[in-house]
This record gives structure tokens, sequence and C-alpha cells, in this order.
């Protein structure tokens, strides 16, 4: 570093120590001028950037340090961590096979480059890092923990469940692991854990989201012996207690969903005048839990398909053309207007075809894309957009026995999962209405009905000939890292439907506010 590069950074650390971060900005795109090839500086900058809402400065800053990456892979980390987080998953994936990392024996590095992994949803690399760094002497509650989790998401379900074992036993475990492992097989009376979560209920605060992971664990066993008055009460005390970690106003959404419609006007969705080459998506999108990932495993066996899992790029990359870190609030409706849909589906598929492994489709399986569909299809002329339907009852129950952390706020409440619905509907109402025969409903209740009408459905409609592996749910045997990772490696069953009715009298406000949809 020169003597002048060392004055302005020494300065720079100041003003950021006081909190000065306008000066500090200033002086370090100094320094960047003066030093380019220092990284720190430019993952300073971005992280600037970004908490100032200027997406687009701070992915540039991000790519900069991409471009002089250090034979350090803790700081190539951090680099990574960036990358991801704004969006640029090309560029993160050439981090990632930085020769740091394949010689490196730093466990930290390794567990940190697993989680990158699998956030761009390479479950089988992900767990051969964890592997390296068990080798090298990694141990403890946590890690056994991601371990399981990635030995879940690779279907060897029973190493996952003697990890889940070991790491229930150890100092510091983690009261999801008890989720987590009720999950993994059904209880029985004579071979369950209930016991054990009784004495960890004592253990954690009651209004902690430890507690409600371990009465989430309690729901599901005692729900699989068929004693459902205590299933329910611990049901419902979990979501009691996670709805009231959140701060959720139904309203405010409905309002936002309201405006949404106003402006995505059937002459604004018209499609961008666009031809993308290269492989295209196939998106999957629907209420979580509607039987979005049983189409996509179905579709994945087709031979010109490749499953790529449940990507945020699409949302990454419109928070890049609207120039805002939030997907979808009042300021990205009001930039809709201005943005480049043709350039967005073009920054989109520069980050996701690689996916496609060759092959000319690939699916993009991420639920709460039907949020943003009508973008989608305006974006990206070529996609094919599969929406899951599946009974209200059945699909809201589905999303209220289950515990998706901070992820869905509205779930943890009846009230508000029901306004969700209600939202829910009317958008994708409001998308069919727009762009008529654009997006292809799906089902559920004719997939695991009749799967073989409704998968050569849904060939015909993504321009692919009919092939019989589609509907032999337990032919994919690739990863798969989702709640219903469990479930999609057994034959097509109808066995969900109507599970509520169990408890029709606990869930009968519910019924009454979905009544007529």
């Amino acid at each position: 570093m020169t003597e002048r590069a060392d004055r302005l950074w020494k300065r720079a650390e100041r003003y950021l120590n006081e909190n000065q971060i306008a000066a500090a900005r200033v002086t370090l795109e100094s320094l960047a001028q003066e030093a380019p090839q220092n990284v720190d500086v430019h993952l300073i900058l971005a992280g600037i950037a970004w908490d100032e809402d200027r997406v687009r400065d701070a992915t540039r800053h991000a790519l900069d340090a991409a471009k002089m990456l250090p034979d350090d892979e803790l700081l190539i980390a951090d680099v990574i961590a960036a990358l991801i987080q704004f969006g640029e998953t090309v560029a993160a994936r050439k981090g990632l096979d930085h020769p740091a990392f394949h010689r490196s024996r730093e466990i930290g590095a390794l567990v940190r480059a697993s989680g990158f992994r699998s956030k761009l949803a390479e479950q089988s690399e992900a767990l051969k890092l964890l592997d390296r760094a068990k080798s090298l002497g990694a141990d403890g509650a946590e890690f056994r923990f991601s371990r399981a989790m990635q030995l879940v998401f690779n279907g060897r379900m029973k190493e996952a469940e003697a990890e889940l074992d070991t790491c229930l036993r150890m100092p510091n475990a983690p009261a999801r692991a008890t989720l987590e492992l009720a999950r993994l097989r059904k209880q029985k009376p004579e071979r369950n854990h209930l016991q054990d979560l009784a004495r960890r209920l004592n253990t954690v605060p009651p209004d902690s989201e430890a507690r409600a992971a371990i009465e989430f664990a309690r729901y599901k066993e005692l729900e699989d012996l068929g004693r459902y008055d205590e299933a329910w009460d611990s049901l419902a005390r979990a979501n009691a207690i996670m709805y009231a970690r959140h701060a959720h106003d139904p309203a405010a959404s409905r309002r936002l969903f309201e405006r949404l419609t106003e402006v995505a006007t059937p002459e604004f969705l018209k499609a961008a005048d666009v031809v993308h080459e290269g492989p295209q998506p196939v998106f999957i999108i629907g209420m979580p839990r509607s039987g979005t990932t049983v189409v996509d495993r179905l579709l994945g066996n087709h031979p010109e398909v490749s499953l790529a899992g449940e990507l945020d790029d699409f949302a990454l990359q419109l928070r890049w053309a609207a120039d805002h870190k939030a997907t979808l609030d009042e300021t990205v409706l009001d930039r809709l207007s201005r943005i480049d849909y043709a350039g967005l589906g073009r920054r989109y598929l520069d980050q996701t075809q690689w996916r496609a492994h060759g092959k000319p489709y690939f699916t993009d399986k991420l639920p709460r894309n039907w949020m943003v569909a009508g973008l989608i299809a305006k974006s990206l002329p070529q996609a094919k957009i599969l929406h899951l339907v599946r009974e209200p009852m059945d699909v809201c129950f589905s999303n209220f026995r289950v515990m998706f952390a901070d992820a869905f706020a509205h779930i943890y409440d009846l009230d508000a999962l029901a306004s969700h619905y209600r939202e829910y509907r009317r958008v994708m109402d409001h998308w069919h209405a727009a762009m008529p025969g654009r997006v292809l409903d799906v089902v559920y209740a004719d997939l695991v009905r009749d799967p073989e009408t409704t998968m050569r459905r849904v060939l015909d409609f993504c321009g692919l000939a009919w092939d019989p592996a589609c509907v032999d749910l337990t032919a994919n045997e690739s990863a798969v890292a989702t709640l219903s990772t469990a479930q999609v490696r057994e034959p097509i069953h109808a066995r969900a439907i109507k599970e509520w009715m169990r408890y029709e009298k606990q869930l009968a406000p519910l019924q009454r506010a979905l009544a007529g949809l």
C-alpha cells in the first residue's frame, strides 16, 4: 500500500468509527482509485451502498472485489457472501471454484463454502464440503445439525437420523433439530421422542423460537400417534409463539397487492419484444405446500429438463432492475414503469442458464413467485409458468402445521393466513385475466389421483414430448431442499387430501373465512 493509500485507509477507518458514512464513502472511493486491488475497500463500499439502498452500486463493488480474489479463502468467502446477496450467482460459483478452497484445511471456510453451495441449490457439493470439514475434525451440535440437513437434502435419511440423534445429545443442541428429527419418519408408540421433548420444553424460554420448534415437533409426533387433541394444543402454542414474534400487518399486504394489480394492466403486461436464446425456465409457482415440489420432481424426470431448485434469481434481478433492495413494496411498484424488462429477463438468464447443464429447459420452483408472475411473463416471453392449485383448506392447514422460521409471518395465525390466501387467489385471478393462457393451472388433487393425465397436460403446455418417467416420483433421486424432501421420495399418494378434517372443530374459523373460495 502506498503512503497516500495508507493515509486514505486510516482516514476512512476514522470516519467509519465515528459513523460518518458519507465521508467514509468518499474517502473509500478515492482509495479504490489509488489501490484498486484492495478487496476490503470494495467490500466495505458494497456494504455502504446496500445500506443506502443503492443496489446497482453495491453489485458493482462486489463484482470489482471478485475480479481480484486473494489466495485467502476466508476473504474470498466474504466476497462470495456479498455476490450471493446481490444476485451474482455466476461470479459466486467462480469464487467457490477458487483453488484456495480446494486445498483449504480451514474448517470455518469449508463450512461457509458449504452454506454457499446450499444457497445455490448445489446440495451434493455442499455435503462434500461438510464431509471434508468433518475429516479435519469439525464437530459440535451446530455442525452436526448442518450436516444432518444436508444428508436429508441428499436423500440419505438413515444417516441423517443418526446425525440428528448425535446432535441432540450434545450441549447447546439447536431446538430445530428436534423438529427435523420428528419429520424424518412416522413416529410409533414404541418409538418416539415425546419424553425427550417434554424435558426440553422446560429448558427454553416460553416465548422463544426454540420453544416453538419443540412444540411443532410435539405436534408432529402426537399426530403420528393419533393423539389429535394434544397435537392441536401443541400446534396452536407453536404458532402463537411464532406469530407474536412478528409485526405482521395483513391490511398492508392487502393494499400492496391491490396496487400491484392496478399497475399491472393487460397493456402493461404485454411481453417484452425479445427472443431470449438458450435454455429456458419452467417456473413452478403457487402457495407453499401446494404440490410444487411434486411437479418439479416429475418434470425433472424428463430428458430435456434439468432440476434447478428454488431459485431467488428473478427476485434478485428485479431488485437490481428497480435499484431497490426489497423485492415487492411501494418503491418497487413506483419504479415498475421504468424497468427495462427485456434486460431484466436477460440478466435472469445470465445468472441461471448454467443450471440447464446442456438441456433445453430448467425448472425454477420458487412458490412465492406467484406474486411476480406477471413480471416474469413480461420479462421472459419464452418461459413457461405452471401454477399449482390446491384446495383452500388443505393448503392453508398444510402451511399452518409447519415451521418456516421467519420467512412467512402470515402462516402462524389463522386470520392472517386466510387473508393472505384471499390475496393470493385475487392476484392469480388477475394474472389469468390479464394474460390469458400464459399460466397453466395444475390442480393438486388431479395430479395425485390421475398423474398421467395431469402430466400429459403439463408436458404439452411446455412443448415437451410425453415420457412415462414423468409419473414416477421415486425415479428422481436428485437432491431436494424443501419441507417436502421426505414425502417426494415416496410414490405419489393422496393421503394429504382432507388431512385438516382431523381438526375440523378447531379449524372452523378458517373454514368460515375461506368460504366461497
